[in-house]
């Protein structure tokens, strides 16, 4: 049996990841660099210390990187206000706590979004710990935010709950299993060759399996 699960946010939790392509498309025009969106959207899930380089090159992130982080802050903070979390994910967190397990949201985000995920999840209450981007070195596909997570808590056995294969590769760096949830836009195949164990279309879905997850089947 499992005594932690770690939550990804954004995507996972809250339903942000266009929000998230279109605010760095923004920031990108900025400086008249014009990623197609579906390649910004593929890499949503990474942090942004690494997405600039993997959608537009290493001369990009050298020439512009600092200045396209905080271009997509500001965009991003349009969007923030009309940010809703995935249907059921409250309750599911709610079930998970009544279990006994203990609860750690693994986000990247910025540490102004994450304050406003909390509000909208009840995850002050519901969740024992949480990371923000200050909480480590290099973001996922990285290691360190999910290893982050685990020490907040002292976890011992622990899975992770995420949508995107950088959750799934993160995780497995960190040496902990996946369990994903479809609503990052990946698809089935990808997620498994990324290592996750299951793919659930939704919160819902993954909830009716959370017997055989916390028993880490």
């Amino acid at each position: 049996m499992i005594d932690t699960i770690v939550f990804d946010v954004d995507g996972t939790l809250v339903d942000t990841n266009y929000q998230h392509a279109l605010a760095w498309y923004q920031a990108f025009r900025r400086f008249d660099i014009t990623p197609a969106l579906w390649r910004i959207h593929r890499a949503i899930g990474m942090g942004g210390d690494q997405l600039v380089e993997a959608v537009a090159g290493r001369d990009a992130e050298e020439a512009h990187g600092d200045d396209l982080r905080e271009g997509w802050v500001e965009a991003y903070d349009q969007y923030l206000p009309h940010v809703q979390p995935f249907e059921g994910a409250e309750q599911l967190l709610q079930r998970i706590r009544d279990r006994g397990l203990r609860l750690v949201l693994a986000s990247s985000g910025q540490r102004d979004h994450v304050d406003h995920y909390l509000d909208l999840l009840d995850a002050r209450r519901l969740a024992h710990d949480w990371t923000t981007s200050e909480d480590a070195e290099e973001t996922k596909p990285a290691p360190d935010l999910v290893e982050t997570a685990l020490a907040k808590v002292g976890a011992r056995d622990a899975v992770m709950i995420g949508d995107s294969t950088w959750d799934a590769k993160a995780a497995g760096r960190a040496g902990i299993s996946t369990y994903a949830v479809r609503t990052g836009g990946f698809s089935v195949e990808e997620l498994q060759e990324a290592g996750a164990r299951r793919v659930y279309d939704s919160l819902a879905d993954l909830g009716a399996d959370l017997d055989a997850i916390t028993a880490g089947s």
